[in-house]
């Protein structure tokens, strides 16, 4: 059966999750183009603005796993549209900021409470619901595609309106296009009408959010792929905090940045699309070793060259179609480890992991560079933990395959 027809009954939930997921990621991967100008006017630091993106991914990840337990018991609708509301609040706040506590609060806070009920986790956890499984890792690749193409989109609007007319209207610009996420959170939230598929002999049960967290951390491979996830999070968040203002100290021409962040976000959709498709196929543990691995080669190659316009389309070409792959082999594995009903907290688990290391690449990396002057030593770390991380997740994947646990239920 054609993948059309056997979608058509969950379209206007997976373009809802897919738009509502390309606004939370693009807007929020491109805030770093503002850095610069943004520090400079209201007179903080470096270190004080990548604090707050650091906040922001605490936030985030320490409120997921919470997020998908209210999930199970509220559902999708409500979650997504105030997590939609938090968004357009954020940046707001940004945009009209004079000082540390408002980019700290609206940045920070808000911005990272509002990625709990609109990014990756919740988006992925509608798609995989929404179809078959038959077709679900190819279909998870397709909605991380398209939620791949916001930073293509956002990052050039709003460099050329900061450019124009400054770094205020820019994030203005950010407000706008987030009142988008409304609809989106609207129609994704249809999921919530939708039959729960039948359990399989992965599922967990109808059991407590104690319960779920214990029967995860006692899996040793989803312990293994958490620990990798965060050494990607640190990679990740370290270049769409820094990359601008590395490219400005190199005196690279500052569009630039914003070309490369849409050079991002335009290979992870072939990132996403390729990677959902292979973690149909084979081992997506050892997939995503495989990206660690690859992604610390990148980055090497290209802080270890002299920076030019040339060289920075390369990488970004290449850490795209490396970046949002990630998302579909683990919502993936997840629901191969333990089923559907409760993947939105077991993935926020592992995705409160993930931002330990988004936490150290943004703040750590301006920690590093307010103490040294330059961010060798912080890319050097980066390349350092991603190939060993890479490595372990690929020699779990091999000699211990994941265990699907057994099915739970309630006392």
């Amino acid at each position: 059966m054609p993948l059309l027809q056997v979608l058509r009954p969950a379209l206007p939930i997976l373009i809802g999750a897919s738009v509502m997921l390309t606004l939370s990621m693009g807007l929020r991967q491109s805030l770093g183009i503002f850095m610069q100008p943004l520090t400079r006017d209201i007179q903080i630091s470096v270190s004080d603005f990548t604090l707050a993106v650091a906040v922001q991914n605490l936030t985030w990840g320490f409120l997921q796993p919470f997020a998908g337990a209210l999930v199970a018991r509220y559902g999708f609708r409500p979650l997504m549209l105030i997590g939609s509301l938090l968004y357009i609040a954020g940046l707001a706040l940004m945009a009209s900021a004079h000082g540390v506590v408002s980019v700290m609060v609206g940045g920070g806070v808000l911005i990272g409470a509002s990625l709990t009920c609109t990014a990756t986790a919740v988006s992925m956890s509608v798609a995989a619901r929404a179809v078959p499984e038959t077709v679900r890792s190819t279909v998870l690749g397709i909605v991380s595609a398209m939620g791949s193409l916001g930073a293509l989109v956002s990052a050039p609007i709003g460099q050329v309106l900061s450019e124009g007319f400054g770094w205020r209207v820019g994030l203005a610009g950010f407000v706008a296009l987030s009142l988008l996420m409304i609809p989106a959170a609207w129609y994704a939230g249809r999921i919530d009408s939708n039959p729960m598929p039948k359990p399989t002999a992965n599922d967990i049960g109808d059991v407590t959010a104690a319960t779920v967290v214990k029967t995860a951390f006692g899996n040793i491979s989803f312990v293994v792929m958490s620990c990798a996830f965060m050494v990607c999070g640190m990679q990740l968040v370290f270049l769409t905090t820094h990359l601008p203002s590395y490219l400005e100290i190199c005196g690279l021409d500052p569009m630039l940045s914003a070309q490369t962040l849409g050079m991002i976000g335009g290979f992870n959709v072939l990132g996403s699309l390729f990677f959902g498709w292979a973690g149909q196929r084979w081992n997506k543990l050892a997939l995503l070793g495989s990206i660690y691995i690859l992604r610390s080669l990148t980055i090497a190659w290209y802080f270890m060259l002299p920076a030019t316009p040339g060289s920075t389309l390369l990488f970004g070409a290449l850490m795209g179609f490396l970046w949002m792959g990630v998302s579909p082999l683990t919502a993936g594995a997840v629901v191969e480890m333990f089923g559907l009903r409760w993947q939105a907290m077991i993935q926020g688990l592992s995705f409160m992991i993930h931002q330990l290391g988004s936490f150290l690449g943004a703040y750590g990396g301006g920690l590093l560079y307010d103490a040294l002057g330059s961010y060798t030593m912080a890319w050097r770390i980066g390349v350092a933990l991603g190939l060993a991380g890479g490595i372990i997740q690929i020699t779990f994947a091999l000699i211990r395959p994941s265990q699907p646990p057994p099915v739970l239920r309630a006392a």
